[in-house]
C-alpha cells in the first residue's frame, strides 16, 4: 500500500501534464482535418459538379438507415436554381417520390458548397455508383453517377 502511495506522489505531476497536453492536441487535430482525394467534376445541365467523400469509411447507421457523408463543390451554375437535390450510393439511381419520403440524402449548405448524408447499403459494392438527382424550380429533372473509386472499395 505504501508502494502504490509513494508512486502516486512522485508521478501525478506527470500525469497532470499529461492531462493538460491532451486538449492541445485533440485541438490541433480538429483543425487540421484530411479529407480524400475530390472526384472528377461531371456538367450536369448547368452546374459543374465534383463530390468528395469526408471518409474513406464504409456507411454507417444514422436514423435507422445506412449514410456516407459527402461535399459537393458547385464550380458552375447557380445554386438557388435547385428545387432540392439528393445523393444515393447503389446500382440504380432512387426515384424522385422515393427520395422525398425521408430527410436523408438531401443536399444542404451554401452556394459554396453542399454536404450530404448521401443514402447508402450497409456495405459498398463495386457494382454500385454515386447517384446524384437534381430538380429546377421548372421541374427538370437532372441525374448523373460517379463510379466508387476503389479505395473507398477497400475501406473497412
Amino acid at each position: 500500500m505504501a508502494h502504490s502511495s509513494r508512486f502516486w506522489q512522485r508521478h501525478k505531476f506527470k500525469l497532470n501534464g499529461l492531462v493538460l497536453l491532451l486538449p492541445l492536441w485533440f485541438l490541433y487535430d480538429s483543425l487540421t482535418p484530411e479529407f480524400p482525394p475530390v472526384w472528377p467534376a461531371q456538367q450536369l445541365g448547368q452546374f459543374e459538379i465534383a463530390p468528395m467523400p469526408l471518409d474513406l469509411k464504409q456507411p454507417y447507421a444514422h436514423h435507422d438507415q445506412y449514410v456516407k457523408d459527402f461535399y459537393l463543390s458547385f464550380s458552375q451554375g447557380d445554386i438557388a436554381s435547385i428545387r432540392q437535390g439528393y445523393l444515393n450510393i447503389g446500382p440504380v439511381p432512387l426515384p424522385l417520390p422515393e427520395l422525398q419520403q425521408d430527410e436523408e440524402g438531401i443536399l444542404h449548405g451554401s452556394r459554396h458548397g453542399q454536404h450530404v448524408h448521401a443514402i447508402a447499403p450497409p456495405q459498398l459494392a463495386a457494382t454500385d455508383k454515386v447517384w446524384l438527382t437534381l430538380q429546377t424550380w421548372q421541374g427538370e429533372v437532372l441525374t448523373t453517377s460517379w463510379p466508387l473509386p476503389a479505395p473507398l472499395l477497400a475501406a473497412e
